[in-house]
């Protein structure tokens, strides 16, 4: 009888061990890892709790991670440098993750920068989608293979400089938003993709949001770890970099930011939306492993306390740019009742 009872106590006792956890884990955007990182090491240091684990997977890998499941071995939180996509809820949705919360922290610029041994660069955003775009037009106004390998080949005012981008893989929010705000908002202004898509709406169905990155080397996908890229940019003095605000900041030291339609990315210009690459920061809590992860409760709270994301906030040393007060206020009211996500309010 006291076997079967010792038995039964280290069943349950394995089963708590299965079930719950102090550590919280973390996935997602490269961009918001800095952010994440720190406010992990400040409850690590300041709770009973143990620093939490965040791993910088990319926006899109943390949403697969994340929306895997709801069992204890996979994430508590995901970070995204973009919003959840209708297709990632769906996913989740799916697996059975269905009570999710979103938290906006804060704003960042994507920098496109060089090496400060460099003279000052400037580029419009439609000189800057040509030279990233797989499909360019041609003089016959149809689209061709990008035959551009200078940056005066696209403009005979821009330097005769080799074109060498570093940029963000497919699994990155920074590479979806990088698309989004210049790709897609370039070429849904020109007839010679539109006009594709008017021709033949089922077979051009791509070009509607047209956001294909060219893949002749000139391009170079660089990994999610945004450090390698600066590494790189030091070694390439002619390459230009893609990354978040915020690694500008942390190497300016070594780096220069570039002028996009005239403005150079600093707060001010970011937060205003002069800055024309500019977006939101987010996290997304699992609600349903609050009650087996009690640290997430402490660790959503702190990250979305002034003291982290306020004007004078901590992170705002490491590249945060401040949401307005009566937004930040708005929606630290939304994540203290763990509000859901749902289809609708993606889509604003």
């Amino acid at each position: 009888m006291k076997k079967t009872t010792l038995a039964i106590l280290a069943s349950a006792a394995l089963t708590v061990s299965l079930s719950a956890r102090d550590q919280i884990k973390m996935v997602g955007s490269s961009t918001v890892y800095p952010f994440a990182s720190a406010v992990a090491e400040e409850l690590g240091a300041t709770t009973k709790y143990p620093t939490p684990v965040v791993e910088s997977t990319g926006s899109g890998g943390g949403m697969k991670l994340f929306c895997a499941g709801n069992g204890m071995n996979t994430p508590d939180i995901t970070n995204a440098s973009r919003r959840m996509k209708a297709k990632e809820f769906k996913m989740c949705e799916k697996n059975g993750v269905t009570d999710i919360t979103e938290a906006v922290i804060g704003f960042d610029g994507i920098a496109f920068a060089q090496s400060n041994s460099n003279k000052p660069f400037s580029v419009t955003k439609k000189q800057l989608a040509l030279a990233v775009a797989a499909e360019v037009p041609g003089k016959n106004g149809k689209l061709i293979d990008n035959p551009y390998k200078k940056w005066s080949d696209i403009d005979s005012s821009l330097p005769n400089r080799e074109i060498i981008i570093y940029g963000p893989p497919k699994s990155s929010g920074t590479r979806d938003a990088f698309e989004d705000m210049v790709l897609k908002a370039t070429f849904k202004k020109m007839d010679e993709y539109t006009s594709l898509y008017k021709k033949d709406k089922k077979k051009y169905k791509a070009y509607k949001k047209y956001h294909k990155v060219r893949q002749d080397g000139i391009y170079v996908p660089s990994g999610e770890n945004d450090n390698l890229i600066v590494q790189k940019l030091n070694k390439n003095k002619d390459a230009f970099g893609i990354f978040g605000y915020s690694f500008l900041v942390e190497n300016e030291d070594k780096l220069i930011g570039a002028k996009i339609n005239g403005v150079m990315p600093t707060p001010d210009a970011i937060s205003s939306g002069e800055y024309p690459i500019s977006r939101s920061l987010f996290f997304y809590i699992k609600n349903s492993h609050e009650k087996d992860v009690p640290a997430m409760k402490d660790y959503v709270k702190m990250f979305m306390d002034d003291m982290m994301i306020g004007e004078e906030g901590i992170l705002t040393e490491i590249g945060l740019i401040p949401l307005p007060k009566a937004k930040r206020a708005a929606i630290k009211a939304s994540v203290t009742k763990r509000e859901k996500v749902t289809l609708d309010s993606l889509k604003h």
